[in-house]
């Protein structure tokens, strides 16, 4: 009967405070949770322990946890500002257009006779 607790207790990932939990690093994560409160951490190590467990996690999960028990305040910041582990959209499209392109050059001929500014091999 306690096991079906557990599993209603258990938040779903679309309902967790942090964006795309499962694919945060470590070091991305512990910086993440500083934004939480009690509550919202707690939903996150429950969604930990119940699906991936992973040891790093939990003890950062726990050690933030008793930093708040203890009276630490959630750091300023947003859980959902942009991730540095995610690179930017790609630019697409050129910005060189007909009026911004330089001048049409033609490549050196590489040394050809026809062509007085190259200077002609003596030997």
């Amino acid at each position: 009967m306690s096991e079906e607790k557990t599993r209603t207790q258990v938040p779903q990932h679309e309902t967790l405070p942090l964006p795309d939990y499962d694919h945060l690093p470590l070091g991305s994560l512990q910086h993440r949770i500083r934004t939480l409160d009690e509550p919202g951490l707690r939903e996150v190590l429950a969604y930990e322990e119940a699906h991936g467990n992973r040891l790093p996690v939990v003890q950062a999960l726990r050690t933030r946890l008793q930093e708040l028990e203890g009276g630490a305040q959630p750091s300023e910041g947003s859980p959902l500002a942009p991730a540095p582990e995610h690179a930017p959209a790609a630019d697409t499209g050129s910005s060189v257009s007909p009026v911004t392109s330089g001048p049409k050059m033609n490549p050196p001929s590489q040394g050809a006779p026809e062509n007085p500014t190259q200077p002609r091999s003596t030997g």
